[in-house]
């Protein structure tokens, strides 16, 4: 039961990292503010250090982790891209990476409750991602 609630979760968050990193490369050529740029380069940074170190654990279980769902991730590009062109904001990118960052939050907390039984390293991880989700939607607020 370990093994197997360790791998879902890893997969869980292996799915998110690569939406959150694939959403964070749409949306920082469009930052107006250095300082914004900034924040969104230093979560982009901080997601492929995550990846490495989940990519690890994976490893020692012998998975090759998940794709994120190609639905999830055509409605986020699609999303993101309508937004953009309607407005091509820092305040339309603080509200995408926001409503992103939330979406992450909810979804890895949902999969921390139902893989209880996990191992602590992936624990970590998922702890360490939602982390650095709260971490970019609070840096995000003062451009909403």
């Amino acid at each position: 039961m370990v093994e197997q609630d360790t791998v879902k979760l890893l997969r869980e968050c292996d799915a998110g990292i690569k939406m959150g990193i694939s959403a964070l490369d749409e949306v920082t050529a469009y930052a107006d503010s250095p300082k914004m740029r900034k924040y969104l380069q230093d979560s982009t940074k901080e997601n492929h250090r995550l990846q490495t170190d989940l990519q690890d654990v994976l490893a020692d279980y012998h998975d090759n982790g998940k794709e994120p769902s190609p639905i999830a991730s055509g409605m986020s590009w699609m999303k993101t891209n309508i937004k953009l062109k309607m407005n091509e904001s820092d305040s339309t990118i603080a509200e995408l990476m926001t409503d992103g960052c939330n979406m992450g939050i909810k979804s890895l907390s949902r999969y921390m409750n139902q893989y209880k039984a996990a191992d602590e390293r992936s624990k970590d991880i998922a702890k360490r991602l939602i982390k650095a989700e709260e971490k970019l939607s609070q840096n995000m607020r003062q451009f909403l």
